[in-house]
Parts: C-alpha cells; sequence; structure tokens
C-alpha cells in the first residue's frame, strides 16, 4: 500500500490537537488531523462545557429555593424541567463543537480526516484505508470512564460521565459509585435538582488525594443538603432489583446495600490508547496504558509525542493546554519548555468550589522543609457573608527558609478564580512577603490572601 508524505499528524481533536494544528499551519507545514468520533474531545462534548453547564442550572435552583434568606419568596416550589436542562447543556456542547470545526476548517493547509487511526510502523499510520506518513506525529486521543470489575457490573444498567451529561430525566435516586471530582460534582448538581442522591466511595473519606480537614468539609456540605455519604465501602457488588439496581457495599456503618433507579459509575478514567496499534510503532506504554514521555512530552520513540489525559501527566483541559504549549515553544520557537516547570493546580466544581494550587499539607509534610501554615474560614470574608455563603475555609502552606509558597487550597465562594493570586505569586518564584503592600479591592473574596499569607506561623495545620 502507497503511502501519502505530510509534514506532521495529529491524532485526536481534543484540546492540544486542534490548537497545536493552528500553530502548525501558520507555520506553513501539512497536517492532517484524524478524529475518530467528535471534535473538541471530553472537555467540550462530555466533560467541562456541558457539566459545568449542569452545575450552574442546579445553581440556579438552589439559590431559588433559598430566597428566604435573601428577603424573597417564589410563588411555588421550584421543579425542574430535565429536558430543557438537557437542552441548553446540548446547545453549549455544539455551538462550542462547531466553532472548533469551523475554526479548522479555515485552516488552509489542515486536512481534517474523520477516522480511526492505528499505527502501521513508527510513523506510519492507517486510517479508512490510506497511509498516512509523517516526521512529526502527536498523539491527543484522550480518556474515558473507567467500568470497573466488580461483581455484577455488567449484569445491571449503568451511567457513566457521558451518558449523565445526555440524561432527559430525572433519577428517584441515584446512587453513585465513586466519592471523588466527578462523582461529587453529579451528586450535589442532582440533588439540586431533586434526586435522592447516595454517594458510595471505598476509601475511609471523600477525595482522598486531600487533606483530611478539606475531606471532612466537603462531606459537611453536601451531607447538609441531604446527599448520603456512604465511604469505607469495601465490597461493593450489584445485582437487579425490582426498583432498580441494588448496589452492596457492605459499610462499617449503616445499611449493607443502596438501592437505586440509576447507578453512575465515577471510578476514575482510563486512557484511549488501547486500539492505537502501539506496539506496531513500538510506542511504550505504562502498566494502566498511559503513554510513557519525558519531560518535553516525546515519547520513546523520537518524533511522537503524546498530549493530554492519554499520556497520565495530568487528567485537566488546562494541563492538555499546557502539553500543546510546550510542545509548539519547542519546536517552533525554539523555547525549551518542560512539564517539570508546571505547577499542579484544579477545581472540585461543587458549590462552594475547591480550588487547589501545588502541595497538600500532607506532601508538603513529607518534603522535609520546616513549614509554615496558615487558615481563616471564610466566615472572615466578607464578601462570602454578603453573599451568604460563608461555607468553607482558605489556607496555605509555605517554606519557611525561603519563604516561598509551597500550595494553597480555597474551598469556598469564588476560590476558582481567587486561586489564581497564589498560583501567579508561586509561578513568578515571589515570596510571601511581596504582598505586604498590596492594597487589594474589597469586598472580593481575594482580599484576604494577603492577610492568610501575612498570618503563615510554624503551627501545624
Amino acid at each position: 500500500m502507497s503511502e501519502r508524505a505530510v509534514d506532521a499528524i495529529i491524532i485526536g481533536a481534543g484540546q492540544a490537537g486542534p490548537s497545536l494544528a493552528g500553530r502548525l499551519n501558520a507555520a506553513g507545514q501539512k497536517v492532517v488531523l484524524i478524529e475518530r468520533h467528535l471534535v473538541g474531545g471530553t472537555c467540550v462534548n462530555t466533560g467541562c462545557k456541558p457539566t459545568k453547564t449542569l452545575i450552574a442550572s442546579a445553581y440556579a435552583a438552589h439559590t431559588a429555593r433559598r430566597g428566604g434568606d435573601y428577603g424573597f419568596s417564589v410563588a411555588a416550589p421550584v421543579t425542574m424541567h430535565m429536558p430543557a436542562v438537557a437542552a441548553r447543556a446540548r446547545k453549549v456542547i455544539l455551538d462550542s463543537r462547531k466553532g472548533n470545526e469551523d475554526w479548522l476548517a479555515g485552516m488552509s493547509n489542515v486536512e481534517l480526516v474523520r477516522g480511526h487511526a492505528r499505527f502501521v510502523d513508527k510513523h506510519v499510520v492507517e486510517v479508512n484505508g490510506e497511509r498516512l506518513a509523517a516526521p512529526k506525529i502527536f498523539i491527543n486521543v484522550g480518556g474515558r470512564a473507567v467500568v470497573p470489575d466488580l461483581p455484577g457490573v455488567n449484569e445491571v444498567p449503568f451511567l457513566t460521565n457521558t451518558d449523565m451529561v445526555a440524561l432527559e430525566t430525572l433519577p428517584r435516586h441515584l446512587v453513585i459509585v465513586g466519592g471523588s471530582y466527578i462523582g461529587l460534582e453529579f451528586a450535589q448538581m442532582y440533588r439540586r435538582f431533586g434526586a435522592e442522591v447516595t454517594v458510595v466511595e471505598r476509601a475511609d473519606r471523600l477525595i482522598a488525594r486531600e487533606d483530611p480537614d478539606v475531606s471532612e468539609t466537603v462531606r459537611e456540605i453536601l451531607e447538609a443538603e441531604g446527599i448520603a455519604i456512604r465511604t469505607s465501602a469495601d465490597c461493593i457488588s450489584f445485582k437487579s432489583h425490582e426498583a432498580g439496581v441494588c448496589v452492596h457495599v457492605d459499610c462499617r456503618q449503616g445499611a449493607p446495600s443502596v438501592v437505586g433507579s440509576h447507578v453512575l459509575l465515577a471510578m476514575g478514567r482510563r486512557p484511549n490508547t488501547d486500539d492505537l496499534g502501539l506496539a506496531q510503532a513500538g510506542i511504550a506504554v505504562d502498566a494502566r496504558g498511559y503513554i510513557t514521555v519525558d519531560d518535553r512530552l516525546q515519547t520513546n520513540v523520537p518524533g511522537v509525542w503524546a498530549l493530554g489525559d492519554c499520556n497520565g501527566r495530568g487528567a485537566f483541559t488546562h494541563t492538555a493546554y499546557n502539553d500543546f504549549e510546550i510542545v509548539a515553544a519547542n519546536l517552533l520557537d525554539g523555547d525549551d519548555r518542560r512539564l517539570s516547570q508546571r505547577l499542579p493546580g484544579y477545581a472540585l466544581y461543587i458549590d462552594p468550589p475547591l480550588a487547589r494550587v501545588g502541595m497538600t499539607d500532607a506532601e508538603a509534610a513529607k518534603s522535609g522543609r520546616q513549614l509554615l501554615h496558615s487558615k481563616r474560614q471564610m466566615t472572615r470574608v466578607g464578601r462570602a457573608v454578603e453573599k451568604g455563603e460563608s461555607q468553607g475555609f482558605m489556607k496555605v502552606v509555605a517554606d519557611a527558609g525561603s519563604r516561598k509558597i509551597l500550595g494553597a487550597a480555597i474551598l469556598g465562594t469564588g476560590g476558582d478564580e481567587a486561586i489564581h493570586g497564589i498560583l501567579d505569586m508561586m509561578n513568578a518564584g515571589q515570596t510571601i512577603d511581596t504582598l505586604r503592600w498590596a492594597v487589594p479591592i474589597h469586598p472580593t473574596v481575594s482580599e484576604l490572601i494577603p492577610t492568610v499569607l501575612l498570618d503563615l506561623d510554624a503551627k501545624g495545620p
């Protein structure tokens, strides 16, 4: 079979792929971008875009129900019209996807090919019966929900995040297996839509990678809204029930099983790398299927890079986009950007949101440094009190010697925006003393950050 030669092949049109195609197009390189399903990847189609749209609908309903706290009342009980809620999310998806497609269509040197790409050699890819060869290949295939090998899981109906964003009906009782980021966002969202919700988590606390005080406060917030939390569920199994699905949890306290009308599996993600023919190209993957990359995102095969969720070096839209930035800077700008320069930062979009940058307290303690800690409750933030949303806290851990910030968390209203003041300080390598004479705007959530930093001391968290 003959091969068609191009300058670059990009497999996958998620967050990194189209942006990289745009840079290569501007550089005059001939590019083939291959996408087997939906342009925009997880973020646009089943992740950030639709879920944050649904969260906004849930927040509006929750605020309306709290009208009495703000001095007004609604004429009738607040109910959700789920087809309209779903249609609103679907419009956001379609508009964003079309924007990406139109953008790609306007690139004179980029060809979008719809199909399933597979490697047949180190620098040769086959798609739709055609072989394409290029000296540069970029893999941006993303990931999908894990379906765990639990007893009975394949004998009952279940939902994943992809199914949830398309749901047009309200579950009577939604049982969510997985008490981490994705599961908790859907838990609060659907509770506010009006469903009964139970969260089942194997670990002894929610979002176990976070510090215990974060996990405990998140649990309190969710339980206050009527969400049942079942942690230490060390023997999860499923079986059919006349009312839906019976989930056996075998927790230390409470009933040994929960019966739900719907079950959402939110137990992690896996990379879409198992059907790309990576072995044919000699591209190395780890035990979980993530493509192994170096500090500049190149695989063990020279001229092949892996970007986004499939490389296991970040699980967020912003990290995928930064992967593009690193590769583009190195290949096109003569720069030397590396993964190790990236500060970890992310948010959990419950209400109030949890935003984090850098180390947790536990990670900082393991580093062996002398530490400074500070923590303030959101009840000390005027803007939070004025909004009637004063749950949570903000905290910072710093190096006592260098006086540089090691990590921070803001669990509170506006925290996902306010955290950037700290993130930027850390990226700039500044000390906590830099903010000593800053004059923050009042009233904002961010205005307490200088106070929190200047209140750092050597006491434990």
